[in-house]
């Protein structure tokens, strides 16, 4: 059973992140399961650190858009969902190729949410977990972008 209450496909998803900082390092969502949202990104010269590997931010960026996504996916008509907190646990250095986070809720409630998000490399193995909470808001107090 599907825990959205909104429907979007892909391509409408994606063309959200249309002159952001998602669309410059390269993130994009490539999977909207029943209870998960996947995406990528790369691992290079815009995700890089000085010393060559994946930068932490950039781990934090990708888990971010894909929790914040999801949840905003999981909320009711009218509402909104803002990012409270998010963590990040760097498990293994990455220096090249792409990257693949997964979001799945922790918990899906009427005022807050909470998504881990767990980042792969390409040889499926853990790089990051992140825990992000939202609050979900009447979508009004949420300002349109210009």
């Amino acid at each position: 059973m599907s825990i959205w209450k909104q429907q979007h496909d892909l391509a409408t998803i994606e063309r959200w992140s249309e002159n952001t900082m998602m669309r410059a390092i390269g993130i994009r969502i490539t999977e909207i399961g029943d209870d998960f949202l996947r995406g990528t990104m790369p691992v290079d010269a815009r995700t890089h650190q000085p010393y060559g590997i994946l930068h932490g931010g950039a781990s934090v960026a990708l888990a971010e858009t894909l929790g914040s996504t999801a949840a905003m996916l999981c909320c009711e008509d009218g509402m909104a969902a803002v990012g409270l907190e998010i963590n990040a646990n760097h498990i293994r250095a990455v220096r090249s190729g792409t990257v693949t986070g997964t979001a799945r809720p922790l918990h899906i409630g009427r005022n807050t949410q909470v998504w881990e998000i767990r980042i792969e490399n390409e040889a499926g193995k853990l790089t990051c977990v992140s825990r992000l909470t939202m609050a979900v808001v009447p979508q009004r107090a949420v300002a349109p972008r210009a």
